[in-house]
């Protein structure tokens, strides 16, 4: 039986609680007050590591490190990451725990799942479960899922991938796994990052910079044709950053962690409810820490190992 990942089993992995103060529950405006959310950055190093980095949303910023899974990937092996899952297994001290989520390596799309206790990996490295091939040129890739309110209510899996030449895909993926294209759009080359900011049962939204420094929102209604509404946020500023992740912080407001390769630092943002331009953005400051690893993606605690197999 495998229940959500929590505080007492790794401390190092998440050190502040996702429940957003009052202030930041009933705002659209985001609240400076300190240690009511955080943003986890995972990585995988140039040796195959799988790293994690909490970032609390203080200001300035704090942050603690700590191992998911030590050698759970080859060197050099991942070129890109999604989102991934953590769930912990039941267990006497809470320190066993399953990390799971997809990775491009060479040119196919895998499914990693892998499991650790205390960043040891149990049998390294992870389980790769190939998907397809034809992903060497994709430069991102990230899954929303979307579960109803009760059982009986809608749900749905859906994967996009982002190509090099600005092509958006889009798949939907079965209770079996099976994987059905949606859409593709084109328009999207000069996108350095995207990250997923919210899904419902009609929508996703995706937020995203550029090349040229502007920031946008992706809005993807789940009908078909594949349509995107983008709407600018910011016009420039923006372009340093490589990745972008995104958290959920209160009812409207997020946190927006950029990366920025050259420097190897990362800075954080709350963020209001995205309305175009008028979206309220507020500097956190910079991440006590370095970034330098080449790949970054989200952690997620789905709360349910639905499709963890």
């Amino acid at each position: 039986m495998r229940k959500p990942l929590v505080t007492t089993a790794v401390a190092l992995l998440f050190t502040a609680t996702l429940v957003p103060t009052t202030a930041s529950a009933g705002s659209t405006t985001p609240t400076t007050s300190t240690a009511n959310c955080y943003v986890n950055a995972s990585s995988v190093t140039a040796s195959g590591d799988h790293n994690n980095l909490a970032v609390v949303s203080t200001m300035p910023p704090k942050a603690t490190s700590g191992a998911l899974g030590r050698g759970a990937f080859a060197p050099g092996q991942v070129k890109v990451m999604a989102t991934m899952s953590i769930l912990i297994d039941q267990g006497p001290d809470g320190s066993e725990y399953d990390v799971y989520g997809y990775v491009i390596i060479g040119d196919a799309l895998y499914q990693a799942a892998y499991g650790a206790h205390d960043g040891t990996v149990s049998n390294p490295p992870a389980g790769l479960r190939r998907i397809g091939g034809g992903w060497g040129n994709f430069t991102m890739v990230e899954e929303a899922e979307y579960q109803g309110p009760t059982q009986a209510g809608i749900s749905r899996w859906t994967v996009y991938g982002l190509r090099s030449d600005g092509v958006l895909f889009r798949w939907n993926v079965s209770s079996k796994g099976v994987w059905s294209r949606t859409g593709s759009a084109p328009g999207f080359a000069a996108v350095k990052s995207m990250s997923l900011v919210s899904k419902t049962a009609t929508y996703d939204t995706f937020v995203a910079n550029t090349r040229g420094g502007a920031l946008y929102t992706i809005h993807l209604p789940v009908s078909a044709p594949m349509k995107p509404v983008v709407k600018q946020v910011r016009t420039r500023t923006w372009q340093g950053f490589e990745t972008l992740i995104t958290q959920q912080c209160g009812v409207y407001g997020s946190l927006l962690l950029g990366i920025d390769k050259d420097t190897d630092s990362a800075y954080l943002y709350a963020v209001g409810r995205y309305t175009g331009v008028s979206t309220v953005i507020q500097s956190m400051g910079k991440v006590p820490a370095t970034m330098p690893d080449n790949v970054y993606a989200g952690l997620k605690d789905p709360g349910s190992p639905k499709h963890a197999e």
